[in-house]
């Protein structure tokens, strides 16, 4: 990636646009698919202790990093994220391993993921640490567009997770819209001669928007970053926009009288609701 091709925190620091996701990547996967994202010019993985398979991210950092090795520890970003129990600063650092050297970015996780930090980035003006990054369901069918502009009027980087629509879901419905085969964005992966995930990363890059694409297939990780050699006009931007449906991939669900009905739809702060 060219030297343009981050979002630049309020803290000053740069963060690439395109990282590797690792939710789902399976110890005995994960090591390997960061092997290749980092040979490929990926420069940001995105990673949470939660997802069980940090220490295998952290041998194939040890592996690929080094004063002779061509990649120095300090060039990649690392985005990791605490559970709601582990906010206390003696819970912080033994949630890292010890091999990811350290973190640039730890984000609050918890059940209902950024929607409950969007709302409390409302009040970011009290916090005493600014928090600099939103990270949220965005692709196409759930385009976000209010809650971009909300991030950039307070200065946020917005990361966008599941930007594909997580096909490799196991809960998913045989019924449910198929992202990558919205036919708008099949016609520009046509004209473009890409992929409709190259496509829809680009959208997103274009935006500002951090993508965090997962995959462990060599040459998709390759294709997720190949997205900086074209420009998607104003126009062909609107058309991808114009593809929203408020639709949501990860919502927990729970099936009920034989129908599959939101887990937490009950709960008092339930956040899904509202339009992001």
């Amino acid at each position: 990636m060219s030297m343009n091709d981050f979002a630049v925190l309020s803290t000053g620091r740069k963060m690439p646009l395109v990282g590797l996701g690792t939710w789902k990547s399976e110890p005995g996967q994960v090591k390997q698919a960061v092997i290749w994202a980092l040979q490929s010019g990926y420069r940001h993985i995105d990673c949470a202790p939660i997802y069980g398979n940090e220490p295998e991210i952290g041998e194939a950092f040890q592996e690929m990093m080094g004063p002779e090795k061509g990649i120095r520890r300090e060039d990649v970003f690392v985005t990791s994220k605490l559970w709601n129990t582990k906010h206390h600063p003696d819970d912080v650092e033994p949630c890292s391993p010890k091999n990811l050297s350290y973190i640039v970015v730890v984000l609050n996780l918890n059940e209902f993921n950024s929607a409950v930090e969007c709302k409390q980035q409302r009040n970011s003006s009290v916090a005493s640490i600014k928090p600099t990054v939103l990270q949220v369901e965005s692709h196409p069918y759930l385009a976000q567009v209010e809650l971009l502009a909300h991030c950039r009027d307070r200065s946020l980087v917005m990361t966008a997770y599941s930007p594909l629509g997580s096909p490799d879901r196991a809960w998913k419905h045989p019924e449910e819209p198929v992202l990558l085969e919205e036919p708008a964005i099949a016609a520009l992966a046509k004209k473009y001669n890409k992929t409709p995930a190259q496509i829809i990363i680009r959208w997103q890059t274009q935006r500002g928007v951090v993508t965090i694409p997962k995959s462990i297939t060599e040459s998709r990780i390759k294709e997720n970053i190949q997205v900086f050699d074209f420009t998607l006009e104003p126009e062909e931007m609107n058309q991808v926009t114009a593809v929203h449906r408020g639709w949501r991939y990860i919502v927990p669900t729970i099936t009920v009288d034989g129908k599959s009905v939101p887990r937490d739809a009950a709960h008092p702060h339930y956040p899904f609701n509202d339009p992001y």
